[in-house]
Parts: structure tokens; C-alpha cells; sequence
């Protein structure tokens, strides 16, 4: 009550249904492993959504013509390729498909989409360069762990970290761990996205969830209550699946290297907040 359904992600005549790969029989990651997926989320998340916050770059990209939320949309599914919206939809997971179609579309006509996407690591780039301070840990050896995560993982099922991957890197310190960082972002994402289906939960309700207060920026009704305890479950074991997955994901490494990873995050997780 108060708060719309989400639209399925197959109700809809021109949405095709989305694909999901199957991960059921992936073997749980070793402990040290799990233990990284957990400790390093919060950093994997928050590092690189403060890019993704920041009011200059929207002023920036309002200067070029895009408007409200339409270059997040064109520069975060740029890497996509010139594809349909319904594809950017599919691989978002929890958006509005009528958020995703007006910004995808309205974001055409301002540049193409690979020059939309380098835009945004640009202003990744250029976030880094001005708030990650010196006293950050050793960023260099971050970006190597996080390097070497992300040339292992398998990106089925995770089309926008596979298109952020064949990005060209910066060189800076500072830039190329925020850049790999929203790698491994994205990353985490697509398979939080799989564990989400798999558990049958609506994505409005993992949306309502995780991030309620930008409800209305990204064309969900402003709630008016709570995801039900049903959900509420769901989403739990849709945590317990995504820890899991990134942590085979992270499990390329070694102990000794995911306990530096994890180190090394909260100690850049604490530089910048």
C-alpha cells in the first residue's frame, strides 16, 4: 500500500526477459575468502558511489545537455555499447525501466555511448585526484590486489563490470584504485542482482531496502512504508548468496592477500569518509 509493485522484469511487451546465469552449484569460498567479501563491501561500495554523488560532475554533464539522472544512466551503461535501453535495464537490475529507457535514449543525443562512458571514468578519475588524501594506505598495492581480482573473474552475468573492464586505466595512484575499486563494484553488483532473482525478491523492494532516500531521484514512488518481513528475508539471503559469490570471486587470492586487500580498504574507507 503507498508504494507501486515493481514493473517484472518480463511483464512488460518490449522488455525481454532477462537472462540470469546459473550459480547454484558454485562451491562456497574458502573462509578467508567469505570473510573478505564481507569486510571489503562497504568500501567496494562507498569509494566509488561518492564519484558517482558528486554535484559537479551532474552541473558538468547538465553544461554538455544531459538532464537529470540521464548521465548516470548514459555514462554508467556506456560501456555497454550502442545497445537497446532494455539491455541497460536488464544489466541495472533496480531501476525504473522508464527511468532507464528516458535517460538511455535523451542521452543519444548528447555524445555516443563509449564517449559517455569514458566521461564517467573521467570524473571517477578526477573525484580521486581531488578527495583521496595521501595518508590513504599503500594505493598502489590496493589497485595490484584489486588488478588481480578482476582480471580473474568470470563476467557472465556482469555485462557492465565486463565493459568497465576493457576501459582504458588511469595512471595516478589515487585514480586507478578508484577505478578498479568501481570494477570490483560492479562486479559485486551483478551478482547481488543474481542473488536478488534468484530469491524471488522484487527489485523495488531490494531498492526500497538498501537505499530508500533516492527513491524519487531514480522514478520509484517515495515509500510510504517498508519492505514486508517476507522481503525483508529475502533480502538476507540474497546478502548471504552475494557474499558468497564475491567471495569466490575475491578467492584468486591468497590468505595472505585478502588480508591485506581488507587492510588496505578500511584504510581508505576511513581516509575519505
Amino acid at each position: 500500500v503507498g508504494r507501486r509493485r515493481a514493473l517484472s522484469i518480463v511483464d512488460a511487451e518490449e522488455l525481454r526477459p532477462v537472462i540470469v546465469p546459473d550459480m547454484t552449484d558454485t562451491a562456497a569460498p574458502r573462509p578467508a575468502a567469505l570473510d573478505a567479501s564481507r569486510r571489503t563491501a562497504k568500501a567496494i561500495h562507498d569509494v566509488p558511489a561518492s564519484f558517482m554523488l558528486d554535484m559537479e560532475m551532474y552541473a558538468d554533464a547538465a553544461a554538455l545537455g544531459y538532464e537529470g539522472v540521464s548521465f548516470y544512466v548514459a555514462g554508467r551503461g556506456g560501456v555497454l555499447g550502442e545497445v537497446e535501453h532494455t539491455v541497460v535495464f536488464e544489466a541495472f537490475t533496480f531501476f525504473p525501466p522508464e527511468t532507464v529507457k528516458a535517460g538511455w535514449e535523451s542521452g543519444a543525443s548528447v555524445e555516443p555511448r563509449v564517449e559517455a562512458a569514458e566521461r564517467f571514468a573521467g570524473y571517477a578519475a578526477k573525484w580521486a585526484t581531488a578527495n583521496i588524501p595521501d595518508d590513504s594506505g599503500d594505493l598502489a598495492r590496493l589497485a595490484e590486489l584489486c588488478g588481480s581480482v578482476i582480471s580473474a573473474a568470470d563476467p557472465t552475468g556482469a555485462p557492465v563490470f565486463a565493459g568497465w573492464r576493457d576501459l582504458p586505466e588511469p595512471e595516478g595512484a589515487r585514480e586507478l584504485v578508484v577505478h578498479r575499486l568501481n570494477a570490483l563494484r560492479e562486479l559485486r553488483a551483478a551478482r547481488h542482482g543474481a542473488a536478488v532473482r534468484e530469491v524471488g525478491l522484487d527489485p523495488v523492494d531490494a531498492f526500497m531496502i538498501r537505499t530508500p532516500y533516492m527513491a524519487g531521484i531514480f522514478g520509484w514512488p517515495e515509500p510510504t512504508e517498508g519492505p514486508d518481513d517476507a522481503a525483508q528475508a529475502k533480502w538476507a539471503r540474497a546478502e548471504t548468496l552475494t557474499d558468497e559469490r564475491f567471495g569466490a570471486d575475491l578467492a584468486v587470492l591468497d590468505d595472505e592477500a585478502l588480508a591485506e586487500l581488507c587492510t588496505l580498504c578500511d584504510e581508505l574507507l576511513a581516509a575519505v569518509s
